[in-house]
């Protein structure tokens, strides 16, 4: 059975704890963060989170896709996304 995902102000308790820390300061360290990976991904970068994975923003070319509702064939334009890549700590913590 899956578990809930963590809100965000689990995230900021367990954050502020860890680092022996009020909760707003761990809120003002979270969005810190998550706008310094947005900005540096908008811009065609890639972030690095040590033990976690990588975020890089991807270029898609443009394609053909199916409306699924009603099978007609559409061209998308190309366009970007962000990539992540996960790391092997994360993955060998995982699979224990």
């Amino acid at each position: 059975m899956a578990q809930k995902p963590m809100t965000k102000t689990q995230l900021v308790a367990a954050l502020a704890e860890a680092m022996d820390s009020d909760k707003a300061s761990a809120n003002r360290f979270l969005d810190s963060l998550s706008e310094i990976v947005s900005k540096e991904v908008a811009d065609g970068g890639a972030v690095t989170l040590p033990n976690l994975g990588k975020f890089a923003c991807r270029e898609r070319p443009e394609r053909m896709v199916r409306n699924p509702a009603t099978g007609e064939q559409i061209k998308k334009e190309a366009d970007r996304t962000v990539k992540f890549t996960i790391a092997k700590a994360l993955k060998d913590v995982i699979n224990g």
